[in-house]
């Protein structure tokens, strides 16, 4: 198909545009960028007046809920619901049933996805035998399989001797490994940041120092070894200067943060709101107010939402008994909107966040929109605000604090190499 998207304000952050121009799409890929190639006659025409035309959005953390948690979500509702939101590169946790630690498991998933004809999905290897932390997996037969990165979702490993070899075996092969900086001694049942709100509710507590302990053994095992770390999730102002003083010692390091730490602290548990349970926990209003900085000055290199989606009846149980995890793929582009106008930041530095910045972070070839390259490209409205509603959202999981509330920025379509997956 020979698509023409005419008169929208085209951002591409990682080629410095700005600017009302025309694009052309033909056989999947971005032809031409001003003026139409030769002989070019569209077989559809899109009018993008008043509408922003940017590389489609790269997510690094999507659970996908496949393969073994179907009750949660399925493939096809996820990647629906990625689409509907402008995403279209989705990077998927090992945390599946079983995890993805065997070649045969990530080959089924890619293979799923690729039949959908929707986002592409990037599989996050799992980096040692059923997450356990005990035994390494393969990962070069696991890359050969379908893996871009291998991580461990839930925690730093229990045995830093098995991290060692981890980090060891990934830089033989150039692999990144992306950790999520806790502590898991120190975190144990706590469910909420320790502070006045958790002792309040009388809730059991996740100390910072679980972050902060973790993030000086990686770099310190970084620094000896060489190898490529992303750290997943980080959430206090102590662990973001941490990781500010390495990155200025020339470390390999870079991380991310949620878009719900970037607009939630503590305080937004309320009356123990279960949309809230959340892992690492909201921390302080000047942790998040560290987190927004961080994101400003460089330190913090993408926005992700961390989409988990749950059933209803997981988070209808007490709070500290509830399921872990919020919906947020959808929420990924206006809750970015929302914080860039916030911080008074232009729409392209915005953009970045979740374009190029994370299609660096996840090694591959999106978030740009270059001639010759896959046309994987987003059209929202930046000007439309929409309510956060069940109905609204195509995700098999409604759990978001967020719902209610009326946020920037409405995706008008998502093309993937070439195609309209998505159009409102």
């Amino acid at each position: 198909m020979k698509i023409h998207i005419k008169n929208g304000r085209l951002i591409d952050p990682k080629n410095g545009v700005d600017a009302v121009q025309d694009l052309f799409v033909a056989k999947g890929k971005i032809v031409a960028i001003g003026h139409p190639p030769n002989e070019f006659q569209a077989s559809r025409v899109i009018d993008a007046q008043s509408l922003i035309v940017c590389p489609g959005l790269v997510d690094l953390s999507v659970r996908l809920r496949e393969p073994g948690l179907e009750y949660r979500a399925t493939l096809e509702s996820e990647m629906s619901a990625a689409v509907a939101g402008g995403v279209t590169s989705i990077a998927c946790p090992p945390d599946t049933d079983p995890p993805l630690d065997e070649p045969g498991l990530v080959e089924m998933l890619k293979h799923r996805a690729k039949n959908l004809n929707q986002a592409h999905v990037y599989p996050i290897g799992a980096l040692t035998q059923g997450l356990k932390g005990e035994r390494l997996t393969e990962m070069a037969e696991l890359y050969d399989a379908g893996c871009v990165v291998f991580g461990q979702p839930d925690g730093l490993l229990p045995n830093l001797r098995v991290l060692m070899q981890a980090m060891r075996y990934a830089s033989t092969f150039d692999f990144s490994v992306w950790l999520r900086p806790q502590e898991i001694s120190l975190t144990g049942d706590g469910v909420a940041h320790d502070g006045e709100v958790a002792t309040r509710l009388g809730l059991l507590t996740v100390p910072i120092c679980a972050e902060t302990i973790a993030i000086s053994n990686i770099i310190l095992l970084t620094k000896e070894i060489g190898v490529k770390v992303h750290l997943c999730r980080v959430s206090s102002a102590e662990g973001l200067a941490m990781i500010r003083a390495a990155k200025q010692q020339g470390l390999p390091i870079t991380c991310d943060v949620t878009v719900n730490h970037l607009h939630l602290s503590d305080m937004d548990i309320g009356f123990f709101d279960s949309n809230c349970h959340l892992m690492p926990p909201l921390r302080s209003s000047s942790d998040r107010e560290a987190l927004r900085q961080g994101l400003m000055d460089g330190t913090v290199d993408a926005i992700c939402s961390d989409h988990a989606p749950v059933d209803e009846d997981a988070k209808l149980l007490p709070f500290a008994q509830s399921e872990i995890g919020a919906t947020g793929v959808e929420l990924l582009l206006p809750l970015t909107l929302k914080w860039g106008a916030e911080m008074r930041l232009s729409l392209s530095k915005a953009v970045a966040k979740m374009t190029s910045e994370p299609a660096r972070i996840l090694g591959i070839n999106a978030g740009h929109l270059s001639i010759g390259s896959s046309a994987d490209i987003c059209i929202f409205d930046p000007d439309h605000y929409w309510k956060v509603t069940p109905m609204a959202i195509l995700s098999q999981g409604k759990n978001t604090p967020f719902m209610g509330m009326e946020l920037p920025g409405r995706v008008r379509y998502t093309l993937v190499n070439g195609h309209i997956v998505y159009e409102q």
